[in-house]
């Protein structure tokens, strides 16, 4: 699934191309997404300008007069600039055209992604009103981390996963994160110290900056806005690296389930 960094890059990518237009015309071939395309979006959007595009966790928000479009890009989504006469594809299941024909058009194969259409303040969304902090955020540090987990037996990795604590964090960087923290997945959130929450907010910030400046993590289906696959998997150092050598001690990288998703982690440099 796209994660902070990757929907950042999106954001960043398709900006230059869509703010400032004005929609002429939306066109949605498959409203069935994780939640069902409203019908609102192509009768209201049409003739709004955009006049930003900002993002909330991995939501993207693109805002007008009237209402503000709220997109998700789900496990597999991705979203390209492409011209208005290009044919679509299978998976292309919605457009936002513009003026001067360009054309914002998602691509869903699992269709677990999300166009939605709100008139109210964006920030009040059922989606986004209970979303936590931004990890690159001045609202975010480890004192707030620490806080958060007095008194919880939940292991720290999937602490980090719960968008109502932290917003856009997924598995990718809660575990390189970790890993630069010296902070075992699986270990109890309460009990970890002041201090050690205090490397952990620096080693999430850290992590997730590098990945913005390498254009995110390309996994399954995720691509750049220009088509461009992002390279920061290639400084993954723990993360589907199982039984690969520690890039610190050489200890072969081990793998746990916690919560349903693989946690990975150096058994030596994580304590």
């Amino acid at each position: 699934m796209p994660e902070l960094p990757e929907v950042e890059t999106t954001r960043r990518g398709i900006e230059p191309f869509v703010a400032g237009k004005t929609v002429v015309r939306v066109v949605v071939r498959e409203p069935r997404l994780r939640w069902r395309v409203p019908t609102a979006l192509k009768k209201e959007l049409p003739g709004q300008t955009i006049r930003s595009i900002t993002r909330r966790g991995k939501y993207l928000l693109l805002h007008t007069a009237a209402g503000t479009v709220i997109l998700h890009l789900g496990m597999s989504g991705s979203l390209r600039i492409v011209d208005d006469t290009q044919p679509a594809e299978k998976y292309d299941h919605v457009d936002l055209v513009f003026a001067d024909g360009v054309c914002l058009r998602l691509r869903d194969p699992r269709r677990f992604g999300a166009v939605l259409w709100t008139r109210d303040d964006p920030a009040e969304h059922p989606l986004l009103g209970a979303l936590g902090p931004e990890p690159l955020s001045p609202d975010f540090g480890g004192d707030y981390l620490y806080r958060k987990a007095r008194g919880r037996k939940r292991a720290i990795r999937d602490l980090l996963l719960d968008s109502r604590i932290l917003a856009g964090i997924g598995n990718i960087y809660a575990n390189e994160a970790l890993f630069a923290a010296g902070i075992r997945p699986a270990r109890s959130a309460g009990r970890i110290s002041r201090d050690g929450y205090q490397r952990l907010a620096r080693a999430l910030r850290a992590t997730l900056k590098r990945a913005l400046r390498a254009g995110g993590t390309t996994l399954r289906d995720f691509r750049q806005s220009d088509g461009d696959p992002g390279y920061f998997q290639l400084s993954l150092k723990v993360y589907g690296r199982k039984d690969q050598p520690c890039p610190s001690c050489g200890t072969p990288i081990r793998a746990r389930r916690l919560g349903g998703r693989t946690a990975f982690f150096c058994p030596r440099c994580q304590l």
